[in-house]
C-alpha cells in the first residue's frame, strides 16, 4: 500500500466524504478502475482504510495551515501582526515637539497654535496605536510572549507610558484653563502612566537578566527605554502637581514623583555605566542600532527637568501643606526645606545638562565616523532625547533668567522639529508602502510553530 502525507490524506478525506455523499456505488466504481491512475489508486485505497482519515479538527488544522500564511501577510492582518511597540516612540517625538513649541522662550502665537495642532495630531496617533496594538495581542495571542522572548522588541514596551505622559503634559499646559475636572483627569491618567512605568520598570530589567541575558558585545543604550520611563513619570507628576487645586493631592503627587525620580535614575546610571564600559570594550553598536547612541541622552536631559520641576513645586505647595508638621511644631519653616529643594533642583539639572552634552558629543561624533546606516525605527531615537535635553534647557532658562540657555533652547527645538519633519515624513512613506511593518519577533513565533515532518505522525 502506498503511504500519502498528512496534506493528502486530508484532501481525500473530503473527497471520499463527497463520493459518498452523491453517489453510494463510488466506492466499487473506484475499486474496479483502480489501475487507471495513480491518483485514483489512492483515493480508493484511501476510503477502503477509514484508519488513516485524518479527525475532523486534524483537517481544519491542516488547512489552516496552509491558509493562514496568505491570509495573515496581505492587508490589515499583516499590519496588525506587524505593529511593534516601538511605534509608540512616534508618539514620545511627536509629543515632545508640542511641547517644546508650547514653551518656546521666544515664542508666538502662532507657534502655540501649532503646538496645538501637533498634540491633536499625538492623540489621535496615540490612540490608532493603542488600538492596533489591542487587536494585535487580542487575535494572535502568541504574539505577547514571543515579543517578550524578543531582546530587542521588548524593551521598545516602555514606550507606551512614555508617550502617554506627553499627552498629559500637554492635557495641562494648554487646557488646565478648562477647569478642575480636566485637571483632576490628567491626575488620573498621571496614575495610570506611573503604574504603567512602574511596572515595566521593575519586569522588563528581570526579563533581560534572566531570559534574554545578553552578552556585552550585544548591549545597547536600548536598556534605557524600560527604565526611563519612570523618570518620564516624575517629570509628568511635578507639572500636574503645579496645578492640582487640593495641597494634599499635590503634596501626595510631589513625594512619589520624587520616589520615581529616584527609582529611575539610579537605574539609569547603573545602564549608563554598563553602556560606557560596552563601547570601550567593543566599540561602537552595529549600523543597524547605531541611533541608540543618543539614548543616553534621554535620562539626563528628562532628570534634568524633572528635579527642577518638583523643586519649583516644591516651593510653592509645600508651605501649604502639612509637611514636616512635628518640626513646625519645633520652630521649624517648612518654606526654608522647600527653598533647598528649589536650589538642589537647580544645582543637580545644571551637573545632568553637562553630562548630557557629553553624549550629545559622543553621539555626533560616532554618527560622524559611521558609513550609511539603514533607516528604521530606531531614527525615532533622535527626536524625544533631544526633546527632553531641550526642555531640561528651557527650564534652566527660566530659573537662571540665562540668555545663553534660552538660545540654546532656541536651537535645540528647531533641530528637533527638522528631525521630527525628517523622520516622519520617511515613516509615512515607508508605512504607505507596508515597508515599516516588520517585526522581528514573528520570525521566531514562525520558527516555532514549524512542527518537522516527522512529528506529524504522517509518513511523506
Amino acid at each position: 500500500m502506498t503511504s500519502i502525507s498528512a496534506t493528502d490524506a486530508a484532501d481525500a478525506a473530503v473527497a471520499a466524504e463527497t463520493a459518498v455523499t452523491t453517489n453510494n456505488t463510488t466506492t466499487n466504481n473506484t475499486t474496479t478502475n483502480n489501475n487507471t491512475t495513480t491518483t485514483t489508486t489512492t483515493n480508493t485505497n484511501t476510503m477502503q482504510q477509514p484508519q488513516l482519515q485524518p479527525a475532523p479538527g486534524h483537517r481544519a488544522s491542516a488547512n489552516e495551515s496552509l491558509q493562514e500564511p496568505c491570509v495573515n501577510s496581505r492587508g490589515w492582518r499583516k499590519i496588525v501582526r506587524n505593529f511593534t511597540p516601538s511605534w509608540f516612540a512616534v508618539n514620545m517625538g511627536t509629543g515632545i515637539v508640542s511641547i517644546l513649541l508650547h514653551n518656546l522662550p521666544y515664542n508666538a502665537s502662532w507657534l502655540r497654535y501649532i503646538s496645538y495642532v501637533i498634540f491633536g495630531l499625538n492623540v489621535v496617533l496615540f490612540t490608532t496605536f493603542c488600538v492596533m496594538s489591542i487587536l494585535r495581542y487580542a487575535l494572535y495571542p502568541k504574539i505577547w510572549s514571543a515579543m517578550l522572548a524578543h531582546p530587542g522588541q521588548s524593551l521598545f514596551l516602555g514606550c507606551f507610558p512614555m508617550g502617554f505622559a506627553t499627552i498629559i503634559n500637554m492635557m495641562i499646559f494648554s487646557c488646565s484653563h478648562w477647569g478642575s475636572g480636566l485637571i483632576h483627569l490628567a491626575w488620573a491618567f498621571w496614575w495610570i502612566d506611573s503604574l504603567l512605568s512602574i511596572a515595566t520598570c521593575i519586569s522588563m530589567p528581570f526579563i533581560v537578566m534572566h531570559w534574554h541575558r545578553p552578552g556585552l558585545e550585544n548591549t545597547t543604550a536600548a536598556l534605557l527605554l524600560p527604565v526611563v520611563p519612570t523618570i518620564v513619570a516624575a517629570a509628568t507628576g511635578g507639572i500636574v502637581a503645579e496645578v492640582l487645586p487640593d495641597p494634599g493631592r499635590a503634596y501626595m503627587t510631589l513625594v512619589v514623583s520624587y520616589v520615581l525620580w529616584g527609582i529611575g535614575e539610579s537605574l539609569s546610571a547603573c545602564v549608563l555605566a554598563l553602556y560606557f564600559h560596552r563601547l570601550t570594550v567593543h566599540d561602537l553598536p552595529p549600523r543597524d542600532v547605531i541611533v541608540s547612541v543618543f539614548l543616553p541622552i534621554g535620562p539626563l536631559g528628562q532628570g534634568g527637568f524633572g528635579i527642577q520641576q518638583l523643586g519649583k513645586v516644591a516651593l510653592r505647595r509645600l508651605p501649604e501643606t502639612t509637611a514636616f508638621a512635628p518640626a513646625v511644631a519645633a520652630g521649624f519653616d517648612p518654606a526654608r526645606a522647600a527653598e533647598i529643594l528649589y536650589v538642589l533642583g537647580v544645582f543637580l539639572a545644571l551637573v545632568m545638562w553637562g553630562f548630557a552634552l557629553l553624549w550629545v558629543s559622543f553621539a555626533l561624533i560616532s554618527l560622524a565616523t559611521t558609513a550609511r546606516f539603514p533607516f528604521n525605527m530606531g531614527w525615532w531615537g533622535f527626536t524625544f532625547p533631544l526633546g527632553v535635553w531641550g526642555t531640561c534647557t528651557s527650564l534652566l532658562a527660566a530659573n537662571l533668567d540665562s540668555h545663553f540657555f534660552k538660545v540654546a533652547t532656541m536651537i535645540i527645538s528647531l533641530a528637533v522639529l527638522l528631525l521630527w519633519l525628517m523622520v516622519g515624513a520617511r515613516t509615512v512613506h515607508l508605512a504607505l508602502s507596508g515597508a515599516m511593518f516588520v517585526a522581528p519577533c514573528l520570525k521566531t513565533l514562525q520558527e516555532k510553530d514549524a512542527v518537522p515532518a516527522s512529528q506529524t505522525g504522517v509518513k511523506k
